[in-house]
């Protein structure tokens, strides 16, 4: 039976998709007789027999197994710095693979970042890595890095062994003053700084104080060929309202559930690309931890994405909450957000599947103009076709005796954001079988 909450917008079977798609580029046949023609010719232009090595990276398949954005800065009172410490940033894996590489972020940092030294391990519990599986990062060689500012940067690869749901612990070295310029605000996970020194090989080390944001890190890969998908979104993608320390934000469930039932298919990793507050049209350039709008981000929150093949995209619903009177959004601005989005990821091979914004009756910012953008914004959203695919969350999480009001058995206290039994629900809602048709 077919899920209530989802809508397909397209009948194209699922065996015309594979064979119209090289390495998850959506092509016609004549691109595709273009493509295939090209390993000929530069065969032909190989200048010496080492080219062939330096062509090795081509079949190395880098997905993201672990993803936040990127935001920031933070209001100078409120930047965290360290200094001669080490930071333990602990995320957890969706997919496995036995090499694994970091990405590293500076990008809204206005001076350099130097990063004395790092290491990656299995988080034990607390603050411990298991004895044994910490390994050394390195950058182009070296156990040291600056990154510039505005730049991002990948670490090596790492031959490590990653199951599938294992705490990993990143940390970070800070020889001289670093201030946590680029950070990602609400990771709803325990991370640690530690006293004075150097303990990023230590199993342990002793905690000065915790943190619950993730600065610096933005993606944990893995290898392996698998096709990755970014949720996309604001805070009820980030997962605010569920419970801290247990990943149980949409995402975490849906690649559970991916894992648990595709079988064989299911080795896809998932990136968790919401921000608290973003937006899809517009930011406030006095408050940026909420994140740049979407429209701004996408390309690197989300095309640079190691592996990407499917976006799950929840936004607009801040767009609306935070405009009122003759500056109110309208429907037709959030659907010129989404047809540029939907075309930017079409051009490079990747698939978006839109969703309806829950219900906000009862929420502190929900007046009646703004439910009449929302329902307009949603209707539209049915029945536009535009997207790859709809998942009806407004369905999914609404009460039946209620339709503007989120089910109060999903409530987590303000009546916008899930508890950890409505994010379950919203990645129930998901279709797997069309996920996997565009995807794999």
């Amino acid at each position: 039976m077919t899920n209530p909450a989802f809508r397909a917008s397209s009948p194209i079977p699922p065996d015309a998709r594979l064979q119209t798609r090289i390495d998850g580029a959506a092509l016609d046949p004549s691109r595709r007789r273009v493509l295939l023609g090209v390993p000929a010719l530069a065969g032909a232009l190989a200048l010496a027999p080492s080219s062939v090595s330096a062509q090795s990276w081509r079949s190395e398949g880098w997905c993201a197994t672990w993803g936040c954005a990127p935001a920031g800065p933070p209001p100078s009172s409120s930047t965290m710095s360290f200094s001669g410490q080490t930071v333990r940033l602990i995320v957890r894996a969706s997919i496995g693979g036995n090499r694994v590489r970091v990405r590293l972020s500076n990008e809204m940092g206005s001076t350099p970042l130097t990063i004395g030294s790092a290491q990656i391990g299995r988080r034990n519990s607390g603050v411990a890595v298991v004895a044994g599986s910490n390994h050394p990062l390195t950058f182009g060689g070296r156990t040291s890095i600056t990154i510039p500012a505005g730049s991002p940067v990948l670490s090596d690869p790492v031959f490590m062994q990653v199951t599938p749901f294992a705490d990993l612990a990143i940390s970070l070295y800070f020889p001289s003053t670093a201030s946590g310029t680029t950070i990602h605000r609400d990771a709803w996970q325990a991370s640690y700084v530690s006293t004075t020194g150097n303990f990023a090989a230590s199993t342990a080390f002793t905690v000065g104080r915790t943190i619950a944001s993730w600065p610096f890190l933005t993606e944990v890969d893995v290898d392996g060929g698998a096709p990755s998908i970014v949720a996309l979104g604001d805070s009820v993608t980030d997962g605010q309202g569920s419970s801290t320390n247990l990943n149980r934000r949409w995402p975490d469930y849906l690649a559970r559930r991916v894992q648990a039932e595709l079988g064989s298919l299911g080795r896809i990793g998932v990136a968790n690309r919401g921000i608290a507050g973003n937006r899809l049209l517009a930011d406030d350039p006095n408050f940026l931890l909420p994140g740049r709008e979407l429209l701004e981000r996408f390309d690197r929150d989300v095309l640079a994405t190691a592996g990407v093949r499917a976006v799950i995209m929840l936004i607009g619903i801040n767009d609306i909450v935070y405009s009122s009177g003759s500056t109110l959004v309208r429907v037709e601005d959030l659907v010129g957000g989404y047809r540029q989005l939907i075309a930017r990821a079409h051009a490079r091979g990747v698939a978006m599947f839109g969703a309806t914004m829950p219900p906000m009756n009862g929420f502190v910012y929900y007046n009646a103009a703004r439910e009449a953008v929302r329902i307009g914004t949603n209707n539209w959203l049915r029945s536009s076709n535009e997207f790859d695919a709809v998942i009806d969350w407004d369905l999914a999480l609404r009460d039946p005796d209620a339709p503007d009001r989120l089910n109060p058995a999903f409530n987590s206290r303000d009546w916008l954001h899930p508890n950890d039994a409505g994010y379950q629900a919203m990645a129930g809602a998901v279709p797997l079988d069309e996920l996997a048709n565009f995807i794999v």
